[in-house]
C-alpha cells in the first residue's frame, strides 16, 4: 500500500459507516490522519463504530450534528448512498472542503492499476466476466467495488503485478477527483437514479468521470450503438475502443448474427456462447475487448464464454421443473433492465415485477408486453404495474403481498414450456433491504414450491 503524505495529520470526517466507511476510516487512521466518524446508527448497536473507537478513532453515533463541520475538517469521505442534498455534504461543499467516496482513497493507496467498469445496466456481469477471463489467463486480477468488495480494502493489499477490476456506480464515481483507470468501460447509459442526481445531465456526468483523467496511454471502451455515449466518448483523451452489435467492423470489437470479432477477425461463434440475451452480448464484447487489451488470449476468452452462465440475480437460471424454467433477475431495478430480460424470452413469460415507487416510466416495456401471458405484481408499484399491463393487453394480472404468493400464483398460471421470470423493474427497498435479499426470497420460494410438488 502506498503512503499518502498529504493525508498525514489531516482532519478527515468519514460520514456514514457500512462496509466502505468502516474500511476507509481504518485505512485513513493507519495513514496518520485525524479521523472522526459520524454514523446515524446508535453506538450500542454499531459494532463497526465500536471497533474504530478501540483503534483510537473519534466516533459520533446516533445523530448528525449540524455544527460538526465547525471542527475544522479538511476532507470528507462519504458513504456513496448519502445524497449531495445532505446538510453536512452541502455545507462541506459550500466551505470548499473536498468530498470523496472511498474509491478515490482506493486509487491513491493502490500499487496496482485499475480497470473500471460502469454503466446503467450490465456492469456486474461485465466485471465478473472480465475477472474470470483475466484470472484464467493468470493476469492476477482482484475484484472490487460496487460488486460487494470494498475497493480500498482490496487496494490496501494489492501489489504491482495485480490489476483491480472494479465495478463502479454513479454514486461512487461522483466522489472521485484523481481516479484514473488504465481501462475504463461504460456498458450503456440510460436514465436512472434521478432521485439522487437530480438530473440526467448530472447522472451522465458522474458516469463519465470514469474517463476524465485518462490519457492517450489509456483505453476507453464504450457502447457505440448509443449516440449519446458516442458523443460523450468523443471528449475522452483515452484511446477509444467502441463496441457494436450492428455487424462486423474492421476496427475494435463487434458482433453480427453469427460471430463476435476483434479487429475484423472471428473470435467465436455466438451459438457457442453460454450467456444468453442480446443485452449480455454488450457485456461480452466489453469484457472481451478489455481482456485482449490487457494481454489476454482468444483461447481463454472462448473457453470462458463457452462455460460462463451468468451472475446471481442477473437473469440467473434457477431450475427447470415440470417444463417450466425459473429465472432470477432481481438486479433489474429499472424498466430498461427488465426490457433487456424480456428480449431474451420471445413468448410465454410469467413476469413477476414491482417494488419501490420512484415514478420511473414503464413505457420501455410496452413493445415486449405481448410476450407476457401473466403479470404477478407486488410492492408500492403494484397498482401502476397492473394498470400498465392492462393497457398492454396482458390477459392475466394478479396483485400479491409477498414473494411466496407471487411464485405460487406464477406456477398456478403457468404451463409446460413457460418461463417464470422475476424481473421487477423497480428497486427493492419498499419490501427488502437489497435486490440480493429479494432475489434470495424468490429462489427460496421457488425451492419450496418445486420441492413440495415434485
Amino acid at each position: 500500500m502506498k503512503q499518502i503524505p498529504e493525508l498525514y495529520h489531516k482532519k478527515v470526517l468519514v460520514l456514514g459507516l457500512a462496509k466502505s466507511g468502516f474500511t476507509a476510516a481504518r485505512i485513513l487512521h493507519g495513514l496518520g490522519a485525524f479521523v472522526t466518524v459520524n454514523d446515524s446508527k446508535r453506538f450500542e448497536e454499531n459494532p463497526e463504530a465500536q471497533d474504530l473507537l478501540n483503534l483510537g478513532v473519534t466516533v459520533i453515533c446516533g445523530r448528525h450534528p449540524e455544527d460538526l463541520l465547525d471542527e475544522g475538517f479538511e476532507l470528507v469521505v462519504k458513504n456513496p448512498g448519502i445524497p449531495y442534498t445532505n446538510v453536512l455534504i452541502r455545507s462541506a461543499l459550500e466551505k470548499g472542503i473536498p468530498v470523496w467516496t472511498e474509491i478515490e482513497l482506493a486509487y491513491l493507496i493502490s500499487e496496482a492499476p485499475f480497470i473500471g467498469i460502469t454503466g446503467s445496466n450490465g456492469k456486474t456481469t461485465t466485471t465478473t466476466l472480465l475477472f474470470h477471463m483475466l484470472n484464467q489467463d493468470e493476469k492476477k486480477p482482484l475484484i472490487a467495488g460496487n460488486i460487494g468488495t470494498v475497493a480500498s480494502g482490496v487496494a490496501e493489499k494489492a501489489v504491482e503485478k495485480n490489476v483491480i477490476v472494479t465495478e463502479l456506480s454513479s454514486f461512487q464515481l461522483k466522489g472521485t477527483v484523481d481516479f484514473r483507470p488504465r481501462i475504463a468501460i461504460i456498458t450503456n447509459l440510460y436514465e436512472s437514479h434521478l432521485d439522487y442526481h437530480g438530473s440526467i445531465e448530472d447522472y451522465n456526468a458522474s458516469k463519465m468521470k470514469i474517463t476524465q483523467n485518462q490519457t492517450a496511454e489509456d483505453y476507453f471502451i464504450y457502447n457505440a450503438d448509443q449516440p449519446v455515449l458516442s458523443a460523450y466518448a468523443a471528449k475522452s483523451k483515452a484511446q477509444l475502443v467502441p463496441f457494436t452489435l450492428k455487424g462486423k467492423t474492421e476496427k475494435s470489437i463487434s458482433a453480427d448474427d453469427e460471430f463476435i470479432y476483434w479487429q475484423g477477425e472471428k473470435i467465436m461463434e455466438r451459438s457457442k456462447i453460454m450467456l444468453g440475451g442480446q443485452h449480455n452480448l454488450e457485456n461480452i464484447l466489453a469484457a472481451t475487448a478489455a481482456t485482449l487489451l490487457w494481454g489476454g488470449t482468444k483461447e481463454t476468452i472462448v473457453r470462458v464464454l463457452s462455460s460462463f452462465t451468468g451472475v446471481k440475480h442477473r437473469s440467473q437460471f434457477i431450475v427447470s421443473w415440470k417444463g417450466r424454467k425459473f429465472y432470477n433477475d432481481s438486479k433489474a431495478t429499472n424498466a430498461l433492465a427488465t426490457k433487456s430480460a424480456l428480449e431474451a424470452f420471445p413468448s410465454n413469460v410469467i413476469l413477476l415485477a414491482g417494488g419501490l415507487e420512484r415514478k420511473h416510466s414503464l413505457e420501455e416495456l410496452r413493445p415486449y408486453m405481448d410476450r407476457v401471458k401473466a403479470l404477478i405484481t407486488f410492492g408500492e408499484t403494484a397498482d401502476r404495474f397492473a394498470e400498465f399491463a392492462g393497457e398492454c393487453g396482458v390477459p392475466v394480472i394478479e396483485k400479491v403481498a409477498n414473494m411466496d404468493e407471487a411464485v405460487g400464483q406464477a406456477v398456478e398460471y403457468s404451463a409446460d414450456g413457460d418461463t417464470i421470470l422475476l424481473s421487477p423493474a423497480c428497486a427493492s427497498w419498499d419490501q427488502y433491504e437489497s435486490f440480493e435479499i429479494r432475489g434470495d426470497a424468490f429462489i427460496d420460494a421457488v425451492r419450496k414450491v418445486t420441492e413440495a410438488n415434485d
